[in-house]
């Protein structure tokens, strides 16, 4: 039998106040929380089963309100997200539901919104989709490999990185529609994806994900994931789940 085992775990960092992320693993949500032990779950392949994280826009009200309506949408749709326009109209349906959440609401949260990143793992491929700056790697022990697209501006000489995203679900106060990314690959046991926010790749360079990675699996690779972006200073409210695809 072929399975899925995913270990996930969100933590506020060093710096943060609180988290604001979110995250989702099929059926399961964690919503503005912390886990320092990473928590893994086990599925069949079969049904699509979608691993997400979500990272509320800081700076604004209700970036963990934002965050939290994304995932749990995307856990009650995840069963039907059987190809790429099923998922992207699952990515319009978040949106519209940030926004409507924010006219709901009034005025103090009228401008929340949040980033998300994520896989649909099929019987044989594997749907990775995203909107904003949180990130989708595939992880073979050759090489760390993004296969989500970033939203943000061209950075400028010696730039890393910046907290700026141009695009993301809600975020404004009038409505704006967003363009997912969605990208197909095949899958086969024995692959492996990191789905997490820039609580992890801003601290951390790919070099270093890469090199923890090939040196341990599972919930220790999510264990030492965390731990490293703690010691980089933990700037930002850490998530990420890493699923990898296996055989009994």
């Amino acid at each position: 039998m072929t399975y899925v085992a995913v270990s996930a775990l969100s933590h506020p960092g060093l710096i943060r106040d609180r988290n604001e992320d979110s995250l989702v693993v099929g059926p399961w949500t964690l919503c503005a929380t912390a886990t320092e032990n990473p928590q893994t779950m086990v599925f069949p392949l079969g049904t699509p089963l979608v691993v997400a994280v979500a990272d509320g826009l800081g700076g604004q009200p209700g970036g963990e309100v934002a965050s939290a309506l994304v995932v749990r949408r995307l856990a009650s749709t995840g069963p039907v997200l059987t190809d790429e326009d099923a998922v992207r109209e699952a990515v319009h349906a978040c949106n519209r539901e940030v926004y409507a959440a924010a006219d709901d609401d009034g005025d103090g949260l009228a401008t929340m919104g949040t980033t998300v990143a994520g896989a649909v793992i099929l019987p044989g491929s594997l749907l990775a989709f995203n909107v904003g700056d949180s990130r989708v790697f595939a992880a073979p022990r050759d090489g760390l490999l993004q296969v989500s697209v970033d939203d943000n501006p061209p950075l400028e000489p010696g730039q890393r990185t910046t907290s700026i995203v141009t695009q993301c679900l809600g975020g404004t106060s009038k409505y704006r529609a967003v363009t997912p990314h969605v990208t197909a690959t095949p899958l086969a046991p024995g692959d492996r994806y990191l789905i997490c926010t820039d609580g992890l790749t801003d601290p951390l360079p790919n070099d270093v994900i890469d090199e923890l990675l090939r040196e341990y699996d599972d919930g220790r690779a999510a264990f030492e994931l965390w731990k490293a972006a703690i010691a980089a200073g933990g700037p930002d409210n850490i998530t990420l789940a890493l699923a990898r695809i296996a055989e009994q």
